[in-house]
This record gives structure tokens, sequence and C-alpha cells, in this order.
């Protein structure tokens, strides 16, 4: 049964609307534009210059000492994102726009995901599916288990890099049924984070799902390049999550990663 609504204090923690998020990140263009290396170059040159450096001290010689100067620059052109070469030829690679800079920037601990999926199902149904957290680890990969304490607590376990593990307990500190799901991880999380879920009843009965999340990487700004080098996107994994939720809702069944179904969830 689905708990009543609540509406408590978000506390020090923003969980925006999709549209105030965009235009506080939009506010932000004129420290923004400082950027003329796109994401991938930056990851790069970062990942480059620190082999560079690494091995130019190994050498021990004045070509060695060259070479780990020349990866110090490259190791400083990926954090900041600003290429002095590009800037004074008027070049950028840097071609997203404000906000995915903002949000996707690879090296900021603090990493952002916006993702949407339309399922075709009544708007309370799909609400009441996701407001019983302990459903999540059925189409959220990176989840072991979530385990709901009380109304508003519950305890997480989620995989991470190297077969580890991490946990967390997080309150839900807004809800509207069938609207809107917020939570926010407690202090001394192993990874914080907070988010919301918005329900929108779409035309001809089906629901929008917006999910929204902000979150630190186990490992911090490093742990958060070698997640994607390893092929775990942020964006494109909670993508799919959506994609096997859509799937549960509308015929029962979950896909298993090879893309067949494995059976129907109780």
């Amino acid at each position: 049964m689905v708990s009543p609504a609540t509406s408590l204090p978000l506390s020090n923690v923003e969980i925006p609307e999709p549209q105030k998020m965009r235009e506080r990140e939009l506010g932000r263009g004129c420290a923004s534009e400082k950027f003329n290396v796109g994401e991938a170059e930056r990851v790069a040159s970062v990942l480059g210059g620190s082999m560079l450096v690494a091995s130019g001290i190994r050498r021990m010689s004045l070509p060695g000492l060259i070479m780990a100067g020349i990866g110090g620059a490259l190791i400083h052109r990926g954090s900041t994102g600003q290429c002095p070469v590009y800037k004074t030829l008027g070049v950028t690679t840097a071609k997203d726009s404000i906000a995915r800079r903002v949000t996707s920037n690879p090296l900021n601990a603090n990493i952002r995901v916006e993702q949407s999926v339309m399922v075709n199902k009544p708007v309370g149904e799909v609400y009441a599916y996701w407001r019983k957290l302990e459903n999540l680890p059925r189409f959220m990969n990176h989840l072991e288990s979530v385990t709901e304490v009380d109304k508003t607590r519950s305890m997480w376990k989620a995989k991470a890099l190297q077969g580890r593990t991490v946990n967390w307990n997080a309150d839900i500190v807004e809800e509207e049924i069938n609207r809107k799901i917020a939570w926010k991880s407690v202090e001394g999380a192993d990874v914080p984070n907070a988010g919301q879920v918005l329900f929108e009843e779409a035309a001809g009965g089906g629901t929008k799902v917006d999910v929204l999340l902000t979150y630190s990487p186990p490992a911090g700004v490093f742990g958060a390049i070698l997640a994607r080098l390893f092929g775990e996107e942020p964006n494109q994994t909670v993508k799919e999550d959506l994609r096997r939720f859509k799937q549960i809702m509308e015929t029962g069944e979950a896909p298993t990663t090879e893309g067949q179904p494995r059976g129907n969830c109780p």
C-alpha cells in the first residue's frame, strides 16, 4: 500500500525541477564559457598527461623532465578545460550546451544525471511500483538490494568497481502521491546522493517518468573518470535502467543483459 503523501523539507540538498535546473545552469553561462576543450579531450588529456609524467620521472634525464613537463601541461588542460593554443586560435571543441558542460563535467566529483522514459501504463500503477523501493534492484543493475526500514528510511547496497560494494541509508524527503518521490542519503553514506523521480500523466493514459540524480563517486574525481573508461557512464546506465523499468511495467518481465527475458517479476 502506498503511504500517505508527505511534504518534508529538503534540508541543505537542493533537488531541482528539470526546468529550474536548466535555468540555473544557463545562468552560470559566463563561468562555463571559459571551457574550450571538449569532454572527451579533457579525459584523454588527464590520462595521457598522467602517463607522460610517470614515464618522464622514471627516466631521470633531461628528455624525461621535458616529457613530464608536457604531461603536467596536459593534466592542467584537462582539469581546467582550457587550452591556451585553442584560445589564441579562437578554436573550441566544447560543442555541447552550457548545461551539458556543467552537468557532465568528468572532472567534477558531483555527477548529475537526467533521463526520461515513457511507460504505457497508468500513472498510479507506475508510481506505486517505484514507491515500493525494494523493487528498484529488479531494474537497476548496479543495486544489490534496497531494504525499507519504515515509511521514509531505507538501506541501500550497490555494486562498485573491482567487485566491491557500497552502502548507505536514505530518507524520502518529499513525496506527492502519483507525482513525485524525492530522496537524500543520510550523513556518512559511502555514496552521498540525492534525487527525485517525477511522474506525469501523458495523453492516452501513459506515464512520463523523469529521473534526476546527483551523487559523488566512491573514489571521488578520478573515480568518475575511471568509471567512464570502464563503460560505467552514468547517463547511459540510468537510460538502460529505465528501459528495463519500462519493460517490467509493460510486460511483467525484466530483460537480462543479453536482452532475453528472465521470467515474470513477482
